[in-house]
């Protein structure tokens, strides 16, 4: 793996292995398109909880005032390298935030509340600081491989998302699927074929992905394995986006995302 290493030093050759591997990496490239589709509609001062290193930072800012993320102390410690290129702006021990009631025009919550043990408490948080119109933006997942382990709880139905936010005193407004059946095998057969087959996690995180999971992944991997997996992979990612168009199935999903609203 060492050759591949230093080959990905070479910043042309990173950029198209980084581009490349977004774009068989069904769940992150589908979640993107969710949220670029999505950033427009977030507007005045904007609160990330579970920002991790702020990836969505620039495509939120432009319509934001403000841009404030906040992370759980102890397991960002634990599942984020030190050296993370955007730091949180605050940090909180996971009960209340520490904001003033009716405090941000817009919240963002991506792919967090699976990490969070009492998720009701949350969402209860954060119909807390939001403002009697403001918005919150929030997307779980439904079929997902386990991952920060052990902060990894939940996964969620739009039904179970719904209830969830009613208790908190939200009306969800609308709810998008991300993906269908085709995207979920495929997901889950490219990450097989990545991690177990290529062992190129550590590749990964060279390539700035899984940041977040970088502390426990192994440096090996079957460099050689590469010129099979890797055209493979792009097959499979093709073929998961042209079915899930025309054969889809939406009872079986990547992900959720919602928006809601103050009652």
């Amino acid at each position: 793996m060492d050759i591949v290493a230093r080959a990905l030093e070479f910043k042309p050759v990173g950029r198209a292995a980084r581009t490349l591997a977004d774009w068989v990496d069904l769940q992150y490239s589908l979640l993107l398109q969710q949220i670029i589709r999505a950033a427009p509609r977030a507007r005045g001062r904007l609160l990330d909880v579970g920002c991790g290193d702020k990836p969505y930072q620039s495509i939120f800012r432009p319509h934001v005032s403000e841009y404030v993320g906040i992370e759980h102390e102890e397991v960002f410690a634990s599942t984020h390298a030190s050296a993370a290129e955007h730091r949180p702006d605050l940090y909180y021990d996971g009960n209340r935030l520490p904001f003033a009631d009716k405090s941000f025009d817009t919240v963002l919550s991506i792919q967090v509340l699976e990490h969070t043990p009492r998720p009701q408490a949350l969402l209860d948080e954060i119909s807390r600081v939001l403002r009697p119109d403001g918005l919150l933006i929030l997307s779980a997942p439904f079929s997902a491989r386990l991952h920060e382990e052990p902060y990894d709880y939940f996964r969620y139905t739009p039904h179970g998302l719904r209830s969830l936010c009613e208790n908190a005193g939200l009306v969800v407004t609308e709810i998008w699927e991300q993906g269908n059946i085709w995207s979920v095998i495929g997901h889950k057969l490219n990450s097989y074929l990545a991690f177990r087959a290529a062992g190129s996690q550590g590749m990964a995180v060279r390539m700035g992905k899984l940041k977040h999971e970088g502390k426990g992944l192994a440096a090996g991997g079957r460099p050689w394995l590469l010129p099979l997996v890797v055209p493979a992979m792009v097959a499979v990612a093709g073929s998961a986006r042209v079915l899930d168009r025309f054969a889809p199935d939406p009872t079986e999903v990547l992900s959720f995302m919602l928006f809601a609203r103050p009652r």
